[in-house]
């Protein structure tokens, strides 16, 4: 057989391909070639077929049929095949293959071995693939060349001893002495793979004094004394390192990251964040990227301190890399507190109005977020809220709506200021949705105080009825309206039948909208006309203003629910409920509710209310309704929903069933706690929805002849 090309032959010849098909070729001809050879055991040329097999390998091309051949070369006596072998088994092995077990005794011999060079190569393929078996068998000659004389075996010695502690950590106690004598090392690399005190600063070796710090960081970790050991030391390291040059730099952020670790002294820690505070000033970017992480990481822990800097944090938010402006925008909300709501609100809110889309989304959530809870007035916190909306209200997201509308609803003082700003800022733009949408039900709400000027805040505008309507109207047909805006546009105008004089007009508007194209808004108006013709005289009272609501826990028993954008009048669903304390005291009353529903041909549901003392609490009222059916059809999908004024509290409990059955065969029972500490009359608003017959039901009722022993 004619002798393989040599490896540099077979790169010039790969370089030389065309396409990676013709690649390919060469590489899969060379392959058959090699095979060959290996099967032959041709001893004399299977270092260079290994060679250009590992080529291969580095390549992407499998070379797997080749670690066998490494292992006879690890085995050979001549360097250059060594050299060879263990480099294809560091490319080709690894310890979940049962083969490379079959190297430690060869390991074991060339750790042994007279020559430094083997025995170099050795530890490095130990130190780089060794399984947990190989470094229990090997750990004794790791450890005794770690305390050889020869500088260069102990630096490869401890990067192998690293590796056999991570995977068998039980064999530290085997290597701490060698460990504590490398100290007085004089060659800083063995020094740096094998730091263990802070003593060494001494050494102006950058590389080893970070090593030093981090395990400086780890040492000092939660535990006291070590801690005030090395304040001393790592005061000095952060005042007296130069920073004119990067190097300076890195080893001021490993001395601050050390200080921030470890259970430093207070002034100590202050010296830390001024040093990340003069970082911000540096004009590399990376320094000040970093620095602004490291504060939003102390941010929590050291406050005031990192308040001293709040100015040069402010300013990065006018940077031009968008890492560093979003780093800043996070420290910034971090940074917010009642003492300087007012000035940081009005940077971020100019940052909101000129950022790019990408930052508008958080940057508004984290106004909302901070406007809520260090608000100094209501007024300050609507008109954020409302700045907000007008520059980035297409960014907000979607429970911005319904946090302002509750907002607005329990800031009883500024309904009239409030609507008339909204109303102000519809006849300015109507692209903002969500700002449409909150203005639309605060006009639906409080349209009466906006037509009688009686805003004290600031000037009133003098505003007729039709105007009001008007813009409503132009909403409900304007192109930039969503359907969830337009839903918020006819519930407005339907309350407003209630407040203003024009009645007529919305019922023609109303109306029309019974035969539109969007079903949703369909719904709407045929429910509304409906309301109009057959239950007019319930509409003053369904359409009254919305009582003060209140959030209640994502795990409590209740939840005010709001559907599609309108804002019904308290409606409450039951949600986890908790078990009901039976009452001993028990003033019982039973009177029948009948609800003529939509189709008339269905008239056979009943609702009857039972009442009972809550015992220790004289001030709640339990209540049981017994839902029963008189038709030849189940009632299914049943829910009962119910509202009472803002002076009660109400809680629904799950019902006992959604299924009414059929022909009075057994009723669906509901409880409903309501605390009346006013001890007022009670008045509730129910809501009936069910499914008869294969037809949807819905029916609205107003009890307000509750008997006097149910609420007195």
């Amino acid at each position: 057989m004619p002798a393989p090309i040599r490896l540099r032959e077979l790169i010039r010849t790969i370089r030389t391909a065309r396409t990676q098909a013709e690649e390919r070729e060469m590489i899969q001809k060379e392959c058959a070639a090699i095979r060959s050879s290996f099967r032959e055991e041709d001893n004399t040329y299977r270092c260079r077929n290994v060679a250009k097999l590992l080529y291969m390998h580095m390549l992407g091309y499998p070379a797997h049929f080749g670690q066998l051949e490494c292992l006879k070369l690890i085995a050979s006596q001549k360097f250059t095949d060594k050299r060879i072998g263990y480099l294809g088994a560091m490319l080709l092995l690894d310890e979940r293959q049962d083969v490379h077990l079959l190297m430690t005794n060869c390991i074991k011999n060339d750790l042994n071995h007279s020559t430094q060079y083997v025995q170099g190569l050795a530890l490095c393929t130990l130190g780089c693939m060794g399984s947990s078996e190989m470094c229990r068998d090997l750990a004794g000659e790791v450890e005794k060349l770690l305390k050889t004389s020869n500088s260069y075996l102990r630096k490869k010695a401890a990067l192998c001893a690293v590796h056999v502690i991570r995977k068998v950590p039980e064999l530290m106690e085997m290597f701490l002495p060698a460990t504590k004598n490398l100290l007085s090392e004089k060659n800083h690399g063995n020094l740096t793979k094998y730091c263990d005190t802070s003593s060494r600063f001494c050494f102006f070796d950058p590389f080893l004094q970070v090593r030093i710090l981090r395990l400086l960081r780890i040492l000092g970790k939660g535990d006291d004394d070590s801690s005030e050991a090395m304040n001393d030391i790592l005061a000095q390291v952060a005042t007296n390192t130069e920073t004119s040059k990067n190097v300076g730099n890195a080893i001021l952020y490993e001395t601050v990251l050390t200080i921030m670790d470890i259970k430093s002294e207070s002034g100590l820690r202050v010296l830390a964040i001024n040093i990340l505070g003069r970082f911000l000033l540096n004009n590399d970017k990376n320094i000040r990227y970093v620095a602004l992480t490291s504060l939003l990481k102390t941010v929590q822990t050291d406050h005031n301190a990192v308040q001293r800097h709040r100015s040069t944090i402010v300013d990065c938010l006018k940077d031009l890399d968008v890492s560093i402006k979003r780093r800043a925008m996070e420290l910034s909300f971090a940074l917010v507190n009642g003492n300087n709501i007012r000035g940081m609100m009005k940077e971020l809110l100019y940052f909101l109005d000129s950022c790019d889309p990408e930052f508008k989304a958080d940057c508004a959530s984290g106004v909302f977020l901070a406007a809520e809870k260090y608000a100094p007035s209501k007024r300050w916190h609507i008109d954020t809220i409302m700045r907000v909306l007008t520059t980035a209200g297409s960014y907000v997201r979607d429970d911005s709506v319904p946090n302002l509308i509750q907002l607005i609803t329990n800031s009883v003082e500024m309904h009239a200021y409030t609507v008339q700003r909204l109303y102000k800022a519809l006849l300015d733009d109507i692209s903002q949705q969500p700002l449409v949408q909150v203005a639309s039900w605060c006009i639906g709400e409080y349209g009466d105080l906006l037509v009688s000027g009686q805003c004290e805040e600031e000037e009133p505008i003098q505003v007729t009825e039709d105007e009001v309507l008007d813009v409503l109207e132009g909403l409900l047909v304007s192109n930039l309206s969503t359907p969830v805006t337009r839903g918020y546009a006819l519930t407005a105008i339907m309350k407003l039948s209630t407040r203003f004089t024009s009645v007529n007009r919305i019922k023609k508007v109303v109306s029309i909208y019974g035969s539109s194209i969007d079903v949703e808004l369909q719904q709407r108006a045929v429910e509304y006309n409906a309301l109009f013709k057959k239950y007019d005289h319930m509409r003053p009272a369904l359409l009254e203003r919305m009582p003060i609501m209140e959030k209640t826990a994502s795990n409590g028993p209740t939840e005010i629910v709001q559907t599609n954008g309108e804002a019904e009048p308290s409606v409450v669903e039951a949600k986890h409920p908790p078990p009901v304390t039976q009452p001993t005291n028990q003033v019982r009353t039973v009177f029948s509710l009948y609800i003529i529903t939509k189709n008339t041909s269905v008239n056979g549901l009943k609702i009857d209310f039972t009442f009972e003392r809550a015992n220790p609490n004289p001030n709640i009222a339990v209540i049981t309704i017994h839902a029963s059916n008189s038709t030849e059809a189940d009632m299914t999908d049943f829910v009962f929903q119910a509202a009472v004024p803002k002076t009660f509290q109400l809680q629904l409990l799950s019902p006992s069933s959604n299924v009414v059955p059929a022909l009075n065969q057994g009723t669906v029972t509901q409880v409903i706690r309501v605390l009346n500490p006013q001890k007022q009359q009670l008045r509730m608003r129910i809501k009936l929805t069910y499914t008869h017959k294969g037809s949807a039901v819905q029916d609205l009722a107003e009890v307000n002849n509750f008997p006097p022993q149910s609420w007195q």
